[in-house]
């Protein structure tokens, strides 16, 4: 089967690669018949999170048809249409039991401490081969695989796997109330999940910063006050809109890449220049060796931003994904702002059936920020225009 395969930091293919097969009872074999390329594959493609294995299929974000299943796989049947959560979980570990699918004691084969497991992630995640393939084993699929009905559409479906989720975890990490003021940081997929999110939990207003065009312009079609960065101080705008006050809540929906593009209003990182001219789409003879630019010598500046913008006694939400290599914090300014601070991993099978639920109702749809729609063929293509953050590339499928 074909499948997009990392090989090194900047050098992705297409390549021939053989079909899953079923390895463990619990396990399932699925045809994809969508997937997406999310920020975090970025995150590994460009080294901002390091550690990938070398033939390591991508993607952690599908939906499918079941093939095949294994004994202990009683659910489910081949024939069904599934959505697979992209962090994966037993189930009966105590983790799982209280809805703390990412931090699972037993899908990770590295261990107990070794934090979420997920697909198509390096090698402290697992290393399981992921979803933008035609095919892909899903181990734990009893759980990890959920069914769909013939109402949701394969868009909305794929939104279900990973951002969908993690944008209402956003929301709900940040306590968002009837009336809250909510800042979004990062107009990408999450952040625009994460706006759909607070607008269902009845957020009074909600702020969305970023500095690309084409997503400001998204954040605005679903209600949000938008701020470009990279035009003024977004921290001088959200004071000012509110009075003086500050944000009740906010939400880091960006993570470790918010280093990348820009130090500040209207400066452009010089290393964002040399990072892009040395990623490259091509032969791994051209390519850079490994790097990682972000090392713990300074927060991020969506992080710095989210904190600054609170109120006293405001609440933090961090959903953007962040390397073990990241040790500052602007912990100073939090504590005396006595903020309530609340980060991690989306547990993404505890919220996959509500969701669902929501979906079917016509309460939220998130296929609004699927932006482009193409054939697994151009795959490679449609990478270089997302990390390139072209105009009108938010969320590809």
């Amino acid at each position: 089967m074909k499948a997009v395969v990392f090989h090194r930091v900047g050098d992705i293919r297409i390549d021939e690669v053989p079909d899953p097969a079923i390895e463990a009872p619990t396990d399932a074999v699925i045809k994809l018949t969508a997937s997406a390329i999310c920020g975090t594959d970025l995150h590994l493609v460009r080294g901002t999170v390091t550690g990938m294995k070398p033939g390591t299929v991508l993607g952690h974000e599908g939906v499918g048809i079941v093939e095949e299943v294994g004994s202990d796989v009683r659910n489910l049947k081949a024939g069904d249409r599934v959505v697979v959560s992209s962090t994966i979980g037993c189930g009966y570990c105590s983790y799982c039991r209280a809805g703390y699918f990412s931090q699972c004691d037993n899908a990770n084969p590295n261990g107990p401490q070794s934090g979420t497991a997920y697909f198509g992630g390096p090698e402290d995640s697992g290393s399981f081969n992921g979803l933008q393939a035609e095919k892909a084993r899903i181990p734990f699929a009893n759980v990890g695989l959920v069914r769909l009905p013939n109402s949701i559409t394969d868009e909305q479906a794929l939104t279900l796997s990973d951002i969908l989720p993690t944008g209402y975890f956003g929301s709900i990490l940040a306590e968002v109330k009837p009336g809250n003021t909510v800042a979004v940081f990062g107009c990408g997929p999450v952040g625009l999940c994460s706006i759909l999110s607070a607008r269902h939990f009845k957020a009074g207003r909600v702020f969305a910063v970023d500095t690309i065009q084409s997503r400001l312009e998204a954040a605005k079609s679903l209600g949000a006050e938008v701020i470009d960065y990279n035009a003024e101080d977004p921290i001088e705008v959200i004071f000012r809109l509110t009075g003086g006050i500050g944000v009740d809540r906010a939400i880091d929906a960006v993570g470790i890449d918010a280093n990348i593009p820009h130090q500040g209003p209207g400066v452009v990182d010089a290393k964002e220049k040399q990072f892009k001219q040395e990623l490259h789409y091509v032969a791994p003879e051209t390519n850079p060796q490994e790097k990682n630019w972000h090392t713990g010598d300074a927060p991020s500046e969506a992080l710095r931003w989210a904190v600054a913008s609170l109120a006293k006694a405001g609440s933090l939400s961090v959903i953007g994904v962040y390397p073990n290599s990241l040790m500052v914090f602007p912990i100073g300014k939090s504590m005396n702002k006595n903020l309530t601070i609340k980060m991690g991993n989306c547990n993404h099978r505890r919220y996959i059936p509500e969701l669902i639920e929501l979906i079917n109702s016509g309460s939220i749809d998130p296929s609004v920020v699927i932006s482009q729609r193409v054939p697994f063929s151009s795959a490679i293509d449609a990478y270089k225009a997302f990390d390139s953050r072209e105009t009108g590339w938010i969320r590809v499928a």
